[in-house]
């Protein structure tokens, strides 16, 4: 619980900076000035987003071919592109968190 309220002056540059990069870390200016102050790692890693949405899209696919198999409907299916697929999220997860690193 935050009991005690502190203000500080800053020039209108240093606030703009300090906006985007809190709405950049999707965390409040409070939030991002609190991370900051104590040491704790303010990390953005960008293109996260669009790999998660990759592998929901994939994972629907997958939820709708066993859906179709348990109903009798497909007795076979090739998942040699899915494998690739998975492969390059699973190359681009481990580039970005050793980038973070």
């Amino acid at each position: 619980m935050k009991k005690k309220p502190f203000a500080f002056r800053i020039s209108e540059s240093g606030y703009k900076t300090l906006k985007q990069k809190s709405k950049r870390g999707k965390a409040t200016m409070t939030e991002f000035l609190e991370r900051a102050i104590t040491d704790k790692d303010v990390v953005v890693v960008d293109g996260v987003q669009e790999l998660i949405s990759e592998l929901k899209a994939i994972g629907r696919n997958l939820n709708q071919l066993t859906m179709l198999a348990n109903m009798g409907k497909v007795d076979t299916v090739y998942l040699a592109d899915t494998k690739a697929q998975l492969s390059n999220i699973y190359e681009k997860l481990s580039a970005l968190c050793e980038v973070v690193k």
